[in-house]
């Protein structure tokens, strides 16, 4: 496979969303050995360096959600191995066969991340979008996201930092000086099982 190449577009276009599902199904049928591997189509963004986000349901119920917040590899590539790792996620059941096949897929694509530039955590709080808004949070070497989704069950700011504080392992009591924090937007496509 060529190397990757930044990804250029702005907001993808029409059928970049069903291929995007179509290699994550595809992905997670050949690791569980129902089917053959992947092959990428010709779809220029596919080659471009990427970022996803693929979340698994069953029954409506999260099984799996594993992305990347970095772009270290080709749209094709990180959507493939996001969608095997999901269905590996250590938080839920591996998903075998008879799930599989009522299995619901999501992929997210992010847009490149914006540094948020905030002088403490109420200014922070105060920028944050809500229902708009994937944020990362950076402590350390360690950083945590929060897809825009995740404002559905944690409508207010000052919950979502707190969810994302919780998943940093940083405690609720401490302000977020001396953190970072960026914002990004996505494009989502789902399917069925």
């Amino acid at each position: 496979m060529p190397l990757a190449q930044p990804r250029t577009e702005a907001i993808p276009d029409a059928d970049l969303g069903p291929q995007l599902l179509r290699l994550a199904r595809e992905a997670i049928a050949h690791h569980l050995g129902l089917g053959p591997a992947p092959v990428a189509d010709a779809h220029p963004a596919l080659g471009e360096r990427g970022a996803t986000f693929v979340t698994l349901t069953v029954a409506g119920e999260m099984r799996g959600s594993v992305g990347s917040m970095r772009r270290t590899r080709s749209l094709a590539a990180d959507v493939v191995a996001n969608a095997i790792a999901a269905c590996q996620d250590p938080r839920f059941p591996a998903l075998d066969a008879a799930a599989f096949a009522q299995a619901g897929i999501e992929v997210s694509l992010l847009d490149e991340p914006e540094f948020i530039d905030f002088a403490d955590e109420a200014d922070l709080l105060r920028q944050l979008r809500p229902h708009q808004d994937g944020v990362m949070l950076f402590a350390g070497c360690r950083g945590v996201t929060l897809l825009p989704a995740m404002w559905a069950q944690l409508p207010r700011p000052e919950l979502f930092l707190a969810a994302l504080k919780e998943k940093a392992g940083i405690p609720l009591e401490r302000p977020v000086d001396g953190l970072m924090a960026a914002r990004y937007g996505v494009s989502t496509w789902r399917s069925a099982s």
